[in-house]
């Protein structure tokens, strides 16, 4: 038996947010800019206030877009960890260990209403040579669960170097949940309820936290982009600080509509399951058989050539559309110049 859990890595706190049931207690005291203290309403899941900070002038938007581009980073790194904890809690080297166990794991990103992204992944214990092989008896699903909630707490990368913002260290949140999985219906979660959260969560994107899903090109597109005070902010504070020259290896301006973050929406480790590799040989291969199986049946497609060379042929106009063109764009310019002309 391969020992396994649903993880859910969470970002940390940026500021205080408006969320779904009872709100933050409402408070007599105020922030340094005048707002309250805590909401204290009762929000439903669907209102458009959920995610929104209780002050924008305390929410930490640098950070928050720093730790989304630094978050890909930050699994890497909670993966490699997992290897160390895994090896102090069953007493053997950090260099032994990989030749006795092998951590596989396959993740989703999610986007939070605040906008900051968190991650789900199934991780699992197998044998040295993958799933094929069974892992120690020592790697049981309770070392798992206690190796990943140690590993998760003590991952903490150096806050991108910038004059302009100082962050200390970026860490993974609080909230991480952690649940052993089932094969079958035992009142655990099983694997088919995952596969079914995992469904769930790719069909999502950015546009879930209310953002954009194309590249945003200016400043003056940022401020025309029907979202919300916050998610513009948020954007906003990519691209400005994608144009410092100690962040341009993160390619904020290029992420910007992404908040940051420039991961993919689902990853695994190679030795996990079958590779895309394989499973694109495979659709060829059936895609090849098919047409083989038509072939035996379509005579009076015998005419048909397929063609695999292919050469640049140019771009533009041909001489006969460049005339076209010209003419509607003088017929274009006469008519903005009577339309002035009559403004007069």
């Amino acid at each position: 038996m391969h020992p396994r859990l649903f993880v859910t890595l969470t970002a940390p706190s940026f500021g205080p947010v408006h969320r779904a049931g009872d709100c933050h207690p409402a408070r007599r005291r105020h922030c340094q800019h005048g707002g309250r203290h805590g909401c204290g309403l009762t929000h439903s899941g669907d209102e458009p206030l959920i995610g929104q900070p209780l002050c924008a002038d305390c929410y930490d938007y640098p950070g928050h877009v720093l730790w989304n581009a630094t978050a890909p980073a930050l699994w890497k790194a909670f993966r490699d960890n997992l290897y160390h904890h895994v090896a102090a809690r069953a007493g053997v080297g950090r260099s032994k260990v990989r030749t006795l166990v092998r951590v596989s794991a396959a993740k989703v990103t999610e986007y939070q209403k605040r906008g900051a992204i968190h991650f789900h992944a199934v991780v699992r214990l197998d044998g040295p040579d993958g799933p094929a092989s069974p892992p120690p008896s020592w790697a049981t699903g309770d070392l798992l669960l206690e190796t990943v909630h140690s590993a998760a707490t003590a991952v903490a990368l150096p806050c991108p170097d910038s004059a302009a913002y100082s962050g200390g260290r970026l860490r993974f949140g609080t909230q991480l949940d952690a649940h052993p999985l089932t094969g079958g219906d035992s009142g655990r979660l099983t694997d088919d309820a995952v596969a079914a959260y995992v469904a769930k969560y790719t069909s999502k994107s950015v546009e879930a936290a209310g953002a954009v899903d194309r590249r945003i090109e200016s400043l003056a597109e940022i401020r025309a982009l029907r979202v919300t005070a916050h998610v513009r902010a948020l954007i906003a504070t990519a691209w400005r600080l994608g144009g410092l020259p100690e962040l341009q290896h993160l390619r904020l301006r290029a992420w910007a509509h992404m908040l940051g973050y420039r991961g993919h929406c689902l990853t695994k480790t190679r030795a996990y399951s079958t590779t895309y590799g394989q499973l694109r040989a495979a659709r060829a291969d059936h895609a090849r058989a098919l047409a083989g199986a038509r072939d035996l049946y379509a005579d009076w497609d015998s005419e048909t050539v397929t063609e695999s060379a292919w050469r640049f042929a140019g771009t533009g106009h041909t001489p006969a559309e460049a005339l076209i063109a010209a003419g509607i764009a003088e017929d274009l310019a006469a008519n903005r110049q009577a339309m002035r002309e009559e403004q007069r």
